[in-house]
């Protein structure tokens, strides 16, 4: 595949590009191979593979993608708490995993672990017979279980028609199945993976439901906290909010990250799906200098 390069400002073209998706070594349904041949049909020519803490499938992936010609960046995305809210961090790691990052997705593997259990015993008291065993015969794997697995399950039984009604009322933010105590804080997870010489994204700060006032508090802390980006656009947003992101991003000499978060074939979302972005001096976060490297290598 012949690769465009990525502009050094979001004037250009970024079409080519996705650093938020999720395959089957999470809660993704296709496996990291078939992930990258998607993304190849879709012309993609970077990618990152972000799971939810873990990087088990970061391997399969990139050795498909050097026979596809794709550059898949090594990432994860981590489960953090601040403020009692639930917060994701993408890292991007063009090194790897490297300690502390590698013991702390160990522990965030146990961690999730409990936090099924859980999710599973406060389900069953909402209707759910053996949530746990449901949750595991849906994921189809023996990986760490996560809420868009309970919310499989929920369909499945019928409790509720689909799965944005299971995390409406069961799984989504402040809902009984939304159990964060078990997480690092923010703050943490961020020096994870500044320590391991990458890239720590904020990620999809629209989707938490902050005022625009508490966003630019979780955006201070997480800049104190040594973070570098935040997801510019994810997946797809209203461009007034993406136009006022960027401008909060600006204001704090943030980078700012695309990535469409793709779970699974035949949505709405599909990888290198997205929103435009908006005109704005907020730089790419391509060009950050831990990694600009990887790309700028040719594939």
């Amino acid at each position: 595949m012949l690769m465009i390069p990525l502009p050094d400002a979001f004037e250009g073209d970024t079409s080519g590009v996705d650093l938020h998706m999720h395959s089957t070594a999470s809660d993704g349904r296709l496996p990291p191979a078939a992930l990258v041949e998607l993304c190849h049909q879709r012309q993609l020519g970077w990618m990152a593979l972000t799971d939810h803490d873990t990087m088990s499938g970061v391997n399969e992936a990139q050795r498909r993608g050097t026979e596809l010609g794709i550059k898949v960046l090594p990432a994860t995305e981590l489960s953090s708490q601040w403020r009692g809210i639930n917060i994701h961090v993408v890292g991007l790691l063009p090194g790897g995993s490297k300690p502390p990052l590698s013991e702390g997705l160990e522990n965030q593997a146990r961690a999730r672990e409990q936090r099924s259990i859980v999710i599973a015993e406060r389900l069953e008291k909402r209707g759910l017979n053996d949530a746990l065993a449901r949750a595991r015969k849906v994921a189809g794997s023996d990986r760490p279980l996560g809420r868009p697995d309970f919310a499989r399950a929920l369909v499945e039984a019928g409790i509720v028609a689909d799965m944005k009604t299971a995390f409406a009322r069961y799984l989504g933010s402040g809902k009984v199945g939304d159990v964060k105590a078990l997480w690092p804080f923010l703050s943490e997870v961020v020096e994870w993976v500044v320590a391991a010489g990458g890239v720590a994204v904020l990620a999809h700060p629209l989707h938490y439901g902050l005022t625009r006032r508490k966003r630019g508090q979780l955006l201070d802390d997480f800049r104190e906290a040594g973070g570098q980006a935040v997801e510019l656009v994810s997946g797809f947003q209203n461009p007034d909010m993406t136009r006022d992101l960027a401008r909060q991003l600006q204001e704090r000499n943030l980078y700012g990250s695309i990535g469409s978060d793709f779970h699974f074939p035949g949505g709405h979302l599909a990888p290198g799906s997205m929103s435009p972005v908006p005109r704005t001096a907020v730089p790419p976060v391509w060009t950050h200098p831990r990694l600009q490297a990887f790309f700028g290598q040719p594939c």
